[in-house]
């Protein structure tokens, strides 16, 4: 991708799935990297599996300090931040009449007061420099709901939502998107499906299958490069079609 070699990269939620993934291919487009994360056991092994990480940061970033302070341990570590993705989630299957308020607020306080602190902690060295651009993980959960999933659901549509305001507030200096994957087979969502929910799942999407988390990272570092100089203010799907394919789709795969 144009313009990316040598860029300063901060990946949330960057020790698994597609934050990993995401992580590995803007090594390979030769920039520095930073990884948070929150999982010990997963940092250790991402600092293992991809060496050429500038730092693996430990942060939970549903907390206002430990966001603020991370965002600041990456740019000391890097000397700058040029891109941060924004990619940091998590979610736990339940029915809407189960949700306590526990979980309501820890799923919210992830997904989407996360996004907040570190990207407005991102955002103001950015605009101090002139530059940068800001990458939010949402879902295609935000457009069509998901059953089993409302505080998930709502979290990811407060991420949309918020993408749009940043864009307009911090452009022309920083572009902001959103990347809105369906269903992908990450270690989050194995947990959560059985053999036979992922078989169901695959029976709707036209291509088959799901996604790859390779497939969002290249996603990513598209959306990051000078090729997409003039994206900002929206939310991109890659989702194999299962947004525009509904039951028409399941009828094909039958």
């Amino acid at each position: 991708m144009r313009g990316l070699k040598g860029k300063k990269v901060l990946v949330t939620g960057g020790a698994s799935g597609i934050g990993q993934a995401t992580a590995a291919r803007f090594l390979e487009e030769g920039c520095a990297v930073c990884v948070l994360d929150r999982n010990v056991e997963a940092m250790a092994r991402v600092a293992t599996e991809l060496p050429a990480l500038t730092a693996v940061i430990e942060a939970d970033v549903s907390s206002f300090e430990q966001a603020q302070a991370a965002v600041h341990e990456a740019i000391e570590g890097m000397g700058s931040l040029d891109v941060l993705i924004n990619n940091a989630g998590i979610s736990i299957r339940h029915d809407f009449l189960d949700i306590t308020p526990q979980e309501w607020d820890q799923v919210l306080s992830v997904n989407l007061s996360g996004v907040f602190y570190v990207a407005q902690a991102a955002a103001r060295h950015m605009v101090a420099r002139g530059s940068g651009v800001i990458l939010n993980t949402a879902s295609t959960a935000a457009d069509t709901g998901y059953p089993h999933y409302a505080d998930y659901t709502a979290s990811k549509g407060g991420v949309v939502a918020l993408t749009r305001a940043m864009a307009l507030e911090l452009a022309p200096a920083v572009r902001v998107n959103a990347v809105s994957p369906g269903y992908v087979l990450t270690p989050m969502q194995r947990a959560e499906y059985t053999d036979a929910m992922l078989h169901a799942v695959n029976r709707k999407i036209p291509f088959g299958r799901h996604g790859k988390p390779e497939e969002i990272a290249a996603l990513f570092a598209y959306l990051a490069s000078d090729d997409a100089g003039f994206a900002t203010g929206h939310t991109y799907v890659m989702d194999g079609g299962e947004t525009v394919g509904g039951l028409c789709s399941q009828w094909a795969h039958e």
